[in-house]
C-alpha cells in the first residue's frame, strides 16, 4: 500500500536523509561508491522533468546512524537547503542494537517528519519488510520491527508524508533482493525501492511493476542452507558483533557522500528508465 500524489508536481531540490539504506549500501556504482535507491530516484525524477532546470540533489545518509543521530546531525542541514522533496528512512540500526528505546525512536521519527512537512516540502518514507525469509535470526526482532513500522506509519499519517508500506508486499522479503549481509538491499532491491517511491510520487513513467513477485527460485538443500548460514555468520554476523561489543559503528568518521545540493548527472539515465 502507499499514498500517492495527484497530479505529480515538479521538484527542484531533493534531499535524502537516513542511514546506510539512504547512503546506498549495497548497490555499487562501479567507482568504489554506492548508488542506491535515493540516487536512482533522483535520476528518475531528473529524466521525467527534463534538463532545465536541473534537479538539485543532496544525500546526507551515513551508514550506522541511529534515529536520534539522524535527527541531530542531518535534519537541520537538510532543512537549511530548502528542499521541496525529502526522503527519510531510519530505525533499522536502533532495532538491531542490544537495547532500544522504541518510544524515543517513534518520537524522533514523528518530530523529523513534522518538521519537514512544516516547511511545505513533500516527504517520502517507507516501512521495513519482514526480514525472517532473508535472515532467520531476525524472527527474534519481529516485535521490534513491527513496532518500528507502526511508528513510521503513525508519523507519516500525522504529518501527511507519503508512505510506501513494503511490509505489506511479500516480494520485498525475497532474499534475491538483498545483499549477502542480509541487512541491505542489493542492486535489484534498490531498483525496486526507487521504482516504488517513483510510483508513490506519481511519476508518469513509474507504474507498479515493483510489486510483482520474482520467478520461482530453485529450492536449496538442507546442507546448502547450513553452509550458507555458516558463511554468513563468519563473514558478516561475527564482525558485526565484535564491532558493536567494542562500541564502534560502521559510520564512525564517515561523511555524507553528497553533502551539498548539486545537479543530478544522468550517467545512469538509461537504467533509470522503466
Amino acid at each position: 500500500m502507499h499514498s500517492r500524489t495527484a497530479p505529480p508536481i515538479r521538484f527542484e531540490r531533493y534531499v535524502a536523509i537516513g542511514d546506510s539504506s539512504t547512503e546506498g549500501l549495497d548497490d555499487p556504482a562501479g567507482d568504489g561508491t554506492f548508488r542506491g535507491w535515493a540516487n536512482r530516484l533522483a535520476e528518475r525524477i531528473a529524466v521525467v522533468q527534463g534538463p532545465a532546470p536541473a534537479l538539485l540533489y543532496a544525500n546526507l545518509g551515513v551508514r550506522g546512524k541511529k534515529t536520534r543521530e539522524i535527527r541531530d546531525e542531518q535534519l537541520a542541514r537538510a532543512l537549511a537547503m530548502r528542499p521541496d522533496l525529502v526522503t527519510i528512512f531510519a530505525g533499522t540500526n536502533d532495532i538491531v542494537s542490544r537495547r532500544v528505546d522504541l518510544p524515543a525512536v517513534a518520537a524522533d521519527l514523528a518530530a523529523m517528519m513534522a518538521a519537514i512537512r512544516g516547511t511545505g516540502a513533500s516527504l517520502l518514507t517507507f516501512t521495513m519488510p519482514d526480514l525472517a525469509p532473508v535472515m532467520p535470526l531476525a524472527r527474534r526482532l519481529a516485535p521490534r520491527l513491527e513496532a518500528l513500522n507502526d511508528s513510521i506509519r503513525a508519523a507519516a499519517r500525522q504529518s501527511g508524508a507519503l508512505l510506501v508500506d513494503f511490509a505489506a508486499h511479500p516480494v520485498a522479503s525475497d532474499p534475491r533482493l538483498w545483499s549477502p549481509d542480509r541487512l541491505h538491499a542489493n542492486a535489484a532491491g534498490h531498483a525496486r525501492i526507487a521504482a516504488a517511491l517513483a510510483d508513490a510520487l506519481g511519476l508518469t513513467e513509474a507504474g507498479d511493476d515493483w510489486r510483482l513477485p520474482l520467478p520461482p527460485s530453485e529450492r536449496r538443500s538442507a546442507a546448502r542452507r547450513w553452509r550458507d548460514e555458516i558463511v554468513w555468520g563468519k563473514d558478516y554476523l561475527l564482525p558485526w558483533l565484535v564491532r558493536h561489543a567494542l562500541g564502534r559503528s560502521s559510520g564512525d568518521r564517515r561523511r555524507a557522500k553528497r553533502p551539498e545540493l548539486a545537479p543530478v548527472e544522468l550517467e545512469f539515465s538509461e537504467e533509470s528508465r522503466p
